[in-house]
């Protein structure tokens, strides 16, 4: 009900967390009013795109100008900004899993927050919101703003895991239908589709893992005391899955170099094999030619056996360029 009527204002989840791992949802006429109790935080997910949002962020938000500026802009980039109350922005990125789209044309989220009070903006459905969502109905949900964003953190990274996953295993595939089979082509738009997907993902990310480098350093008054720790494994498991792409990258190099030293022995065999087939028809079909002028002194052309001696004349040259070829090793 409540989310139905928040949808009209471009609100997208309106929840306030108790402590506890779970939240109840409130209306959007609910805020202005809204008391906070010391263990509860308030999280509010808005849609970017909705005019209303806007409206509510400049006018009745309290942000000031320069963060609302900030969360409104077009750059998706991630970004960690510091704000004065010990307050921050922070910009992360996800893979895009929405129906129809590429996995690699990024969604984002932009995060105001504070000791008791998160802001997210967003342009397209997240999954990681719907995972966070679904944590917080059973009870197993962030208890505080800054276990909040380090949840939405987390699905996000590990949506990553999933492709990065996806891909090492169609490479794989690929790898090993090369070895059992010498026949075997790769489809080239396939492969390539995938190294252009590892290196525009690795591309979007790598400034997130410095993002979360950094919040591993941050001691804000309102962080739990181990987030570090978490940040900071985040950090290395965004950085392990940026390794994993640029190694797919390569061995998507390295299997289209296989195929192309494949097709370059093949093309080479080939033409080695035409090379001695016309060498040694060459010097038959001289003395094909010779003997076909039309002139006199042509011998044996008087005896009956004239014909079955030129044969054997030609099968004698090519015996011995075949002796010939097999003595200096080319065949």
């Amino acid at each position: 009900m409540f989310e139905e009527e928040n949808a009209q204002w471009g609100l997208v989840h309106a929840l306030v967390l108790d402590g506890k791992g779970s939240a109840r949802s409130i209306a959007r006429t609910e805020l202005d009013d809204l008391q906070l109790q010391a263990h509860e935080s308030l999280w509010l997910h808005w849609d970017r795109s909705h005019p209303q949002t806007q409206t509510w962020l400049r006018q009745s938000s309290g942000l000031s100008e320069f963060s609302c500026d900030l969360l409104l802009e077009e750059n998706t980039r991630p970004r960690l900004v510091q704000l004065s109350d010990s307050e921050l922005l922070l910009f992360l990125r996800g893979v895009n899993l929405n129906p129809g789209a590429e996995p690699e044309d990024m969604v984002s989220v932009r995060i105001f927050a504070s000791a008791q009070r998160v802001i997210s903006l967003r342009l397209r459905p997240l999954r990681a919101t719907d995972e966070l969502l679904l944590q917080l109905a059973e009870g197993k949900g962030p208890k505080t703003a800054s276990e909040l964003i380090l949840y939405m953190a987390q699905y996000l990274t590990h949506k990553v895991q999933d492709l990065v996953s996806c891909l090492s295993e169609v490479v794989d595939e690929e790898e090993e239908k090369l070895d059992a089979d010498e026949r075997y082509t790769p489809e080239h738009g396939a492969v390539l589709q995938i190294r252009r997907r590892a290196a525009a993902l690795k591309r979007f990310l790598a400034p997130q893992r410095d993002i979360f480098g950094q919040l591993t350093r941050i001691k804000l008054p309102w962080f739990v005391e181990d987030d570090g720790n978490y940040w900071n494994e985040l950090n290395n498991s965004l950085t392990r899955y940026l390794e994993e792409l640029e190694l797919t990258r390569e061995r998507v190099g390295l299997v289209l170099e296989a195929e192309d030293r494949r097709l370059s022995v093949r093309m080479n065999r080939t033409m080695y094999r035409f090379g001695i087939i016309t060498g040694i028809f060459l010097p038959m079909s001289f003395l094909t030619g010779l003997l076909g002028i039309n002139v006199g002194g042509i011998p044996f052309s008087a005896s009956p056996y004239g014909f079955l001696i030129a044969c054997l004349m030609m099968v004698s040259v090519a015996l011995g360029q075949w002796w010939l070829f097999r003595r200096l090793r080319w065949v």
